[in-house]
């Protein structure tokens, strides 16, 4: 693997080219970002895995404990939780065969980067939100 990065806009670009996806991190809060960005995902009609180990469907779609319990792999994960819970779910997202991680605002930290960079992600973590780039406004 390069250990150059690509610019961001074209990591953003082929994410969004295709699924599947999963968000970790998927809440039934409608107030919450990660309840928020499933919808995005479903307002757009793609196909995405809820993933929240204490829930057991979110948005009406089943949720699963973790990226290791999906029914296939994901291309694209999109992260919403703290920092030091990101920093396992790359780890996870790498072990699942996953492409990119996309690291919402206030999820990233320069350690969950080094760490998916050196699994051989692609990462988004430079503060560039999900919602904003698919202009969900739900």
């Amino acid at each position: 693997m390069s250990t150059v990065a690509r610019p961001v806009r074209e990591i953003i670009g082929d994410f969004l080219e295709k699924g599947p996806y999963a968000v970790v991190g998927a809440s039934n809060d409608r107030a919450k970002y990660g309840n928020k960005v499933l919808r995005a995902y479903k307002s757009k009609g793609w196909k995405v895995y809820p993933v929240n180990p204490r829930e057991k469907e979110v948005e009406g779609l089943t949720a699963y404990p973790d990226l290791a319990s999906l029914p296939e792999k994901p291309r694209g994960v999109s992260i919403i939780t703290p920092p030091p819970v990101t920093e396992r779910v790359v780890v996870e997202a790498a072990e699942a065969g996953a492409r990119f991680v996309w690291m919402q605002p206030g999820a990233e930290s320069p350690e969950a980067i080094r760490i998916a960079r050196e699994r051989g992600l692609e990462v988004i973590g430079d503060g560039s939100c999900f919602l904003v780039e698919t202009r969900f406004r739900g």
